[in-house]
């Protein structure tokens, strides 16, 4: 074994960020406090500090033992549990995503109804609105195509296709 301590050597010639060049007292007193703990950041922190620093990481260890001895594995029973209550979670969050997305597709339909619905009651004819509304239908409608007029409505839309002048169906005077 030429270096047995190869691990402990890697971790003292860590790179250590350093300040390389030194700030006089009287400069570093006129320093803004930006730029003091831009400058305090690369510097080496005092003894107590760095005593400060082992003895929380020792306490920090020294804890997480003690919960691991104190917490023993979790049984077979409660990890079945546990795995149980996270496929329901599961499912409940996936069902209230589909539901999200139900009443955003609801809305996205009623919002593109009305605004059919505005664009052919804004046609300056009476003969320009039944075309649009026959070539854009103002609702999704799932069946099939059916003739929606009754026998009234169908007189009056035909007598309307048989103005060729727009005498009956003019609104603009």
């Amino acid at each position: 074994m030429p270096n047995s301590n190869a691990g402990d050597d890697m971790e003292t010639d860590k790179f250590k960020a350093k300040n390389w060049k030194k700030v006089p007292d009287k400069t570093f007193k006129k320093m803004a406090p930006q730029e003091k703990s831009r400058y305090m950041a690369y510097e080496e922190p005092p003894k107590q500090v760095l005593e400060a620093q082992q003895n929380s990481r020792k306490r920090l260890v020294d804890e997480s033992k003690r919960l691991m001895r104190s917490n023993p594995a979790a049984s077979e029973e409660e990890l079945v549990e546990k795995d149980k209550h996270e496929k329901l979670i599961g499912q409940l969050k996936a069902a209230e995503a589909r539901n999200r997305l139900r009443i955003m597709r609801l809305r996205y339909q009623s919002n593109k109804s009305q605004e059919i619905s505005h664009l052919i009651a804004c046609q300056p004819s009476a003969l320009k609105s039944v075309r649009l509304q026959a070539l854009v239908p103002s609702s999704f409608e799932k069946k099939g195509r059916k003739d929606s007029l009754d026998k009234m409505e169908r007189e009056l839309v035909e007598k309307l296709l048989e103005d060729a002048q727009g005498l009956m169906t003019n609104r603009i005077h």
